[in-house]
């Protein structure tokens, strides 16, 4: 790989990785990783149901102080 071509891929790289995480994308794989260093033999959620979760989790009581709603 060239000079030239290996600035602009780490910038791209760095750029994915930064959407990535803003959006909220790696939480299941950060989530997967933590579940199975803990206990390997240990159900993970499917991806479907963490989603699930995070996302009642985020709506359920706006006085807990954790409230990320939309507004």
């Amino acid at each position: 790989m060239s000079r030239l071509t290996a600035a602009p891929r780490r910038a791209a790289a760095w750029l994915r990785w930064y959407v990535t995480e803003l959006t909220g994308e790696n939480a299941y794989a950060r989530y997967v990783e933590r579940a199975r260093a803990a206990d390997p033999a240990a159900a993970v959620l499917s991806r479907r149901e963490f989603e699930r979760r995070r996302t009642d989790d985020r709506y359920r009581d706006p006085h807990s102080g954790h409230y990320r709603g939309c507004c």
